[in-house]
């Protein structure tokens, strides 16, 4: 098979964790070619999509992971696969090239399906589960922030359309500067925002669950660092090998039927205590830590399905 991978530069990987890398490193071992091309390298023109590509081969090495030939011009049409793999922020250019990989031809296979991932944001697909999540609002409406605020101690505020825990931030209600800090929050984003209650119990940790094709193949514990709150690994959070509990089966057979009907192949989901708080579907991670740690091989689960 030819796959073609939308990301951002492979020299920019840290093979050490990086989920892209394990998936190029498994295909290429079943003798797939690999190609790169970045978002920006694509072009539409007359019904015809196509990209400055180039082949890859990809090495389990820090330092030398990768090796490139010369680039060129080519029908997307002409590959089997392809992988959306470059990371947020989901911004106006992400969803342009979404809209544009719906030119291909049907018989060329995108992962994830781009209409279902731009019209399921991280945190906007999981409001479709509500009694799942905590307790909830996205709005720009400052006066029904601070009024679902005064129900909670303490709020979470979050981005709608970031990433990796960025822009997070905790804010206590009870706080002298909670109205000032909520004030410029809102005045920093363009988009509504999420406030959720704060779950206490984050401290034992935020698990990434790995699901292909509705199921879940793999779990991940991320253990916020010593007086953080977010778990995010990019931000310090320790990953620690996990199973699936009562409740995390029972969160994953509610959202299945969901991520089959939108063709959402490959999805990481964060998961607190009893409660979902997103579904990953852009460029999830997480696959790597949990090969490491002793869990199951993901890239070779992942591939097999898409075989079958």
């Amino acid at each position: 098979m030819r796959i073609a991978v939308q990301m951002d530069h492979i020299s920019g990987l840290n093979i050490e964790s990086d989920t892209t890398l394990a998936l190029c490193l498994e295909a290429q071992s079943r003798g797939y070619k690999l190609f790169q091309y970045l978002p920006d390298k694509i072009t539409y023109y007359e019904g015809m999509l196509k990209a400055i590509v180039e082949e890859m081969e990809v090495i389990d090495k820090v330092g030398d992971h990768f090796k490139l030939c010369e680039p060129y011009s080519a029908d997307l049409n002409n590959f089997d696969i392809i992988l959306m793999r470059q990371e947020p922020p989901f911004d106006m250019s992400y969803i342009t090239y979404t809209h544009l990989l719906e030119h291909l031809d049907k018989k060329v296979r995108i992962i994830n399906n781009p209409v279902s991932v731009r019209n399921s944001p991280e945190k906007l697909l999981v409001t479709h589960f509500y009694d799942l999540m905590p307790k909830t609002i996205i709005s720009r409406d400052i006066d029904e922030i601070i009024l679902f605020a005064k129900s909670h101690d303490k709020l979470v505020l979050k981005p709608l359309f970031g990433k990796g825990g960025e822009g997070i931030i905790l804010l206590d209600i009870n706080n002298d500067n909670f109205l000032e800090t909520l004030k410029e929050y809102l005045k920093n984003e363009n988009e509504p925002i999420m406030a959720q209650e704060f779950l206490p119990n984050v401290k034992e940790g935020d698990k990434r669950i790995i699901l292909l094709n509705g199921k879940p193949v793999g779990c991940l514990n991320r253990i916020p660092a010593e007086g953080e709150f977010r778990s995010n690994l990019g931000v310090g959070g320790k990953p620690v090998l996990s199973e699936l509990t009562p409740s995390d089966k029972e969160i994953c057979n509610r959202i299945e039927n969901k991520l089959i009907d939108l063709e959402l192949y490959f999805v990481g989901i964060d998961v607190i205590g009893e409660y979902i708080t997103e579904i990953n579907v852009t460029c999830p991670t997480g696959i790597r830590q949990i090969k490491k740690l002793g869990g199951p091989d993901i890239a070779k689960l992942f591939w097999d399905g898409l075989e079958l």
